[in-house]
């Protein structure tokens, strides 16, 4: 024993090596660097390797000489920074527990999976010591003790070990010299089983914000919405270097970038206590079940609420407003559209938001025809200071004019906006009375205002009822038994609205709604495309909403790879083959049982001059000409499916797998759930985004 009281390991307690220190010099270079990251909030606990671009970037900083308490980094396409002084990488568009960042040389393998985990950087910089001096001296097995007390041997180049102690330190700190089962050791990134994935493209072509539906969780995985949006955005990098080729070559297109939007977190948050509230009146019995449908089923009724439908719009508007700000700071050369994507209960959210914003074009001619055909005398217009002025509030006026607030500005906000502007309980009393009486004279100056504005619009809103009366769609809530909030504004408008499984076509329904017209567009996006999984149970049609006179089937999303799938194309040949087995069997069948032919009487003079041939063909004239009526009826050549994708077809079906068609029940709450892995959906967005700026695929796909 030592004079520190500690048990230094003999030789003879090391597992014996039977290869031989190698004899032949070598060459000492320096060990290249990789820089890793781990997510402290991931269960797995695994490091993981940045891209070789973000590695470059990060080790030419840290050999730049500056102080690396003032350097930051962006990294993963933008979406992380990296402070390096605290080797620490935050998240830049939504919220998210702080990860580490290491600059990594030497690693051993792992407990779990038998990965391969870093050694600290000070300890991996004495392991290079050593190694260089084994090397330039040519003298091996050399032992050295890591700060946890753990042995490493460096037997030769090609046989570097770590002892991990099987047994508890005793009362004085010394380990027992038992070892446990060596660990590999390994040197430099290349001599490790770890895929570094290539880099982003700089160039962002389009940015695209995805809204999740109900619950925390997005998947069977119970993984977030933002897990789930860096694997649809993975999935859509490898297709568009797959289907995009040749434009990436010419450096045409960039990446597409999606950024998710959470509003399940502000909904259940502690500023609304409405998971408090509802705890106190659960029952206790079946406690996981409930907490489930706490967590889950009840985001569809507070939608249907009109104080949390506001929290929840209020907060999807909010963070894609918030975000596309941070987003245009960050890329100022950003020149490409911004589109939406709403899955579940996400798509029914942005449907109603997207159906109640104000084209700034119209907007000023409709304020001009509604002062000239309003009934009764108009009164002036107030201003914010006049408003503050009657409630006696002016004290307050200079807040207001630092966050640039005008009155219609006011009047969008909540109790919960004047609050954290700092305005005590009794001024917001006051101002939140001011803008509920303003609402109610705006409610019945609507009402004697609808009839001209509508007719004004050079969108025609949607129709309700059966005699399809028109319904305002500037005031949507009117009518069809939509809540009544108050829908802001979005800082963009939408190119594109994408729906996932969407409930949209029921909810419409439900609220009264029974025919959508067909020149009908929202009014800031002029593309809408409903996707869906054919054994979704959350999802609805809309078309049949538009076009209510025919049956015809919505169109089929191609498989990534070209063609239907292979089941699919087996069954609808049996399907064809059938009927034609079936058919000809029709035709001898009434072949053998058809009557004789009565008696006829004496032909007319017209008939007796046709010839036998004459009649033949007129018989298949007749008969050619209902066949082609038949099959009109059956594949309409032309579908008009009004104006909500720029009178194109919007609703989408995909391609179910084959293991799924065996049981439709079995995989029908995966199939809600697939869209985030969903290959055949990625390819979609990426052909309708490129086909707008006049970009195609390399293949159509059929």
């Amino acid at each position: 024993m030592s004079s520190h009281g500690k048990t230094e390991a003999s030789p003879s307690s090391v597992p014996s090596i039977t290869i031989e220190t190698m004899e032949i010099p070598l060459t000492y270079e320096a060990v290249i660097p990789h820089w890793f990251y781990h997510k402290i909030q991931d269960d797995r606990g695994s490091w993981n390797p940045f891209s070789r671009e973000d590695s470059e970037k990060l080790e030419a900083a840290f050999c730049s000489g500056q102080n690396p308490n003032s350097i930051v980094i962006p990294v993963c396409g933008g979406r992380y920074d990296v402070y390096l002084g605290s080797r620490r990488m935050l998240s830049v568009y939504w919220d998210e527990e702080d990860s580490e960042a290491q600059r990594c040389t030497w690693f051993y393998q792992g407990d779990k999976d038998n990965k391969y985990v870093p050694y600290a950087e000070n300890f991996s910089e004495i392991l290079e010591d050593t190694y260089m001096q084994a090397v330039t001296g040519n003298e091996w097995k050399r032992r050295l003790q890591s700060p946890s007390r753990e042995l490493i041997i460096l037997h030769n180049p090609k046989l570097m070990v770590h002892y991990q102690p099987t047994g508890i330190p005793d009362e004085w700190g010394a380990t027992p010299s038992e070892q446990g089962r060596p660990r590999t050791v390994k040197r430099g990134v290349e001599n490790i089983s770890v895929e570094i994935l290539p880099g982003e493209p700089a160039q962002i072509d389009h940015l695209v914000f995805m809204v999740h539906g109900i619950g925390p969780a997005c998947d069977l995985q119970f993984r977030s919405i933002v897990q789930c949006v860096n694997d649809f955005r993975f999935v859509s990098l490898n297709l568009l270097h797959a289907h995009f080729k040749k434009a990436h070559e010419q450096d045409q297109i960039g990446r597409v970038e999606f950024l998710p939007v959470n509003w399940h977190s502000a909904l259940h948050a502690d500023a609304t206590g409405v998971d408090n509230d509802i705890q106190r009146i659960t029952l206790p019995s079946i406690g996981r079940l409930r907490q489930f449908t706490n967590e889950t089923l009840l985001d569809l009724f507070f939608y249907n609420s009109p104080t949390y439908c506001q929290t929840i719009v209020n907060t999807v508007c909010g963070e894609m407003n918030r975000i596309h700000r941070l987003f245009m700071e960050r890329n100022p050369t950003f020149k490409g559209h911004v589109s939406v994507t709403g899955h579940s209960l996400g798509s029914l959210i942005l449907f109603d938001l997207l159906t109640n914003q104000v084209d700034p074009t119209l907007s000023i001619h409709i304020r001009a025809k509604a002062s000239v055909r309003s009934a009764g005398p108009q009164t002036p217009r107030h201003t914010l200071q006049k408003v503050l002025e009657e409630l006696e509030l002016t004290d307050l006026i200079s807040v207001f004019e630092k966050e640039m607030m005008d009155i219609d500005t006011l009047v969008m906000c909540t109790d919960q906006d004047l609050k954290g502007l700092g305005i005590p309980l009794g001024p917001r009393k006051k101002i939140l009375n001011y803008v509920k009486h303003r609402g109610h004279l705006k409610e019945s100056n609507c009402t004697a205002m609808e009839t001209s504005l509508t007719s004004d619009l050079t969108q025609p809103p949607l129709t309700s009822g059966s005699t399809f009366n028109v319904v305002n769609y500037e005031y949507f809530d009117v009518g069809i038994g939509q809540v009544r909030i108050d829908y802001p504004q979005l800082s963009f408008h939408p190119h594109i609205f994408f729906a996932w499984g969407s409930p949209i076509g029921m909810f419409l329904t439900v609220r009264g709604l029974k025919r959508i017209d067909p020149n009908y567009q929202f009014p800031t996006c002029k593309r809408f495309f409903n996707i869906y999984h054919p054994f979704d149970p959350v999802a609805y049609r809309i078309e049949p909403m538009v076009l209510r006179e025919e049956e015809f089937e919505p169109m089929l999303i191609p498989h990534h790879k070209g063609r239907k799938r292979m089941h699919l194309e087996l069954k609808e040949g049996l399907t064809r083959m059938g009927t034609d087995i079936l058919g000809s069997l029709r035709v001898a069948w009434q072949t053998f049982t058809r009557p004789p032919v009565p008696s006829l009487p004496p032909p007319t003079a017209e008939a007796a001059t046709l010839s036998v041939s004459d009649l033949s063909l007129a018989a298949d004239t007749n008969s050619a000409v209902k066949s082609e009526e038949v099959s009109v009826k059956e594949e309409p050549v032309h579908l008009d499916v009004g104006m909500l994708n720029g009178g194109q077809r919007f609703d989408y079906v995909l391609q179910e797998k084959p293991i799924e068609s065996f049981n439709e029940y079995l995989f029908a709450l995966q199939s809600h759930l697939c869209y985030w892995t969903s290959e055949d959906t990625a390819l979609l967005f990426l052909k309708e985004i490129y086909q707008t700026m006049g970009i195609s695929m390399d293949q159509p796909l059929q």
